[in-house]
């Protein structure tokens, strides 16, 4: 490095700006722009390693697209000697940090452009070192129109169309492909998101075929890079040339970018057939062909949203209090940390064997017939009717007829909570064998057996058990190889992606054929 203190003054005015500027501003604007400004720490650690990529007598023309008060310029000026830096650019849309970052940095060579970088032409001769954390705005805050002209463009300045349900910095990636000089270097901390959703296809196409992936790091997501900012982090890097055939490129995991925890280099002909990039670099290779999975054994669905769980949840207290009929109402498991055993036993009732009991308020009659059977029910709903932001009123409710029914969630005799953080045991994902006749909402995946699978239970009932023992056993990491993971370490598993598990081993075990598949391939 070549920090002196000026340009340790000079950054610690500019940490100072950030925080009033950041002041200023409430989270919700900064949270529907995507402002999240890079430490200082890791601007350098990124910076300096984009330099080791370019070759050592290259002049460096330096762009970032989303410049906020220019932490990776900031960076940039403690690493490379000033000779070296030919020239500095940087686009900021929003005149609240574009202002100050242009008085802040008007005796060096930097030029902030307040505009939207989205509509700008490029210039020549194009950056060979460009940097950025775009702005991480999630597509429900582009509208329609916009989104329209972002496809356009970013399709015509590197030959992919991006979802429309991609977030902004996708078509930051695509649009600045047009910015960068031949052999540049590129480097993008965006989410790690984008490498086992179904958004980001095609960034991974363009990854992948219109430029070379040289790099891709992705941060533990333990280690929560911006405070503010509830995704986990990755740094992208690419080179603006064609991929060679026999090309392979490089994951890493934890740590830092000089020295990450795990490393591997996988061929870009696997990751052209693997959705999930987040298996890398712990997974061995790409799987091509899963063969049986989890969706041909089960029919996995979310549990029910109910539209407000303090209204429609309760328990024997309240029932007993407000005088409601038990015969309208069905056992509801509690949360996860309520439930403190993996196997749900049942008593003579049906009921869990829990010491929190809830039940879920569920009838389709008509309100004219709860009047006349049940008066006491109908004052309660009566309550949902009232008030400044009525229940009834709620999006789930409104589009119910009537608004109190519930969604058809009979009980999943296994249950999975899809959302959590790693235990000592490594395992955000607990699998619940569900005994009882209690339903489950929403914070559980519920998993019903399909055809062939509940006719092997019925000819044996130790089939269930079986399933729910095979799928504790599963490795965390690959479980987690599934799913997606956000900041702070929370995963996440969706329905799709649990279908998508490999179960050839568990249809062997239980000797299922499954028609249109071979067991022993």
């Amino acid at each position: 490095m070549t920090t002196t203190p000026d340009m340790e003054r000079l950054e610690v005015k500019r940490l100072t700006l950030q925080a009033q500027l950041d002041n200023q501003k409430t989270s919700e604007d900064r949270n529907r722009m995507g402002q999240f400004a890079t430490p200082t720490a890791l601007a350098r650690e990124i910076v300096a390693h984009g330099i080791q990529l370019l070759p050592n007598d290259e002049k460096i023309r330096f762009l970032d697209p989303g410049i906020g008060t220019g932490s990776f310029y900031s960076a940039l000026r403690t690493i490379a000697p000033n000779e070296r830096i030919a020239s500095a650019a940087g686009f900021e849309i929003d005149r609240h940090y574009g202002e100050p970052a242009q008085a802040l940095w008007k005796n060096t060579l930097l030029n902030i452009r307040i505009e939207n970088f989205t509509h700008a032409t490029p210039d020549n001769p194009g950056a060979n070192l460009l940097i950025c954390n775009p702005p991480y705005v999630r597509h429900h805050y582009i509208d329609s129109i916009q989104k329209v002209d972002l496809q356009y463009r970013t399709e015509k300045a590197c030959g992919v169309k991006i979802n429309r349900l991609s977030g902004l910095y996708c078509y930051f990636i695509g649009l600045a492909h047009g910015w960068m000089a031949q052999g540049g270097i590129a480097g993008w901390l965006i989410p790690s998101e984008f490498m086992s959703v179904n958004y980001g296809r095609e960034i991974k196409r363009y990854l992948l075929e219109k430029a070379t992936l040289r790099h891709i790091h992705r941060f533990n997501p333990e280690d929560v890079q911006f405070k503010d900012a509830l995704v986990s982090s990755a740094i992208v890097w690419i080179q603006n040339s064609p991929p060679r055939k026999d090309h392979v490129v490089e994951f890493s995991y934890g740590g830092t970018l000089a020295a990450p925890a795990l490393s591997r280099k996988i061929p870009a002909s696997e990751l052209i057939h693997d959705p999930k990039w987040t298996r890398y670099p712990q997974a061995n290779k790409a799987t091509q062909k899963v063969g049986i999975t989890l969706g041909d054994l089960f029919d996995i669905k979310r549990g029910l949203a109910t539209g407000n769980n303090s209204f429609f949840i309760m328990d024997r207290n309240k029932i007993e209090a407000h005088r409601l009929p038990m015969e309208c109402f069905t056992p509801i498991l509690p949360g996860s940390r309520y439930i403190p055993k993996d196997v749900i036993e049942v008593d003579q009732n049906g009921f869990p064997q829990i010491d929190k009991q809830l039940f879920l308020l569920n009838t389709h009659l008509p309100e004219r017939e709860i009047a006349a059977r049940y008066p006491a029910l109908k004052a309660y709903l009566d309550t949902g009717k009232s008030g400044s932001k009525p229940v009834a009123g709620r999006y789930l409710c409104r589009s119910r007829n009537p608004w109190y029914s519930q969604e058809n969630r009979p009980p999943a005799p296994i249950l999975c909570t899809y959302m959590g953080r790693g235990n000592k045991e490594n395992k955000p994902f607990r699998f619940i064998l569900n005994d009882s006749q209690a339903t489950a909402c929403n914070v559980f995946l519920m998993l019903y057996p399909k055809h062939i699978l509940a006719r092997a239970a019925e000819n044996n009932t130790g089939t269930i058990k079986t399933a729910w023992e095979f799928l504790n056993k599963i490795d965390p990491d690959e479980l987690l190889s599934h799913g997606r993971v956000y900041g702070g370490g929370l995963h996440k598993l969706e329905p799709k992606e649990l279908r998508g598990f490999p179960a050839k081993a568990l249809a062997k075990q239980l000797d299922l054929a499954i028609p249109n598949f071979e067991q022993d391939n």
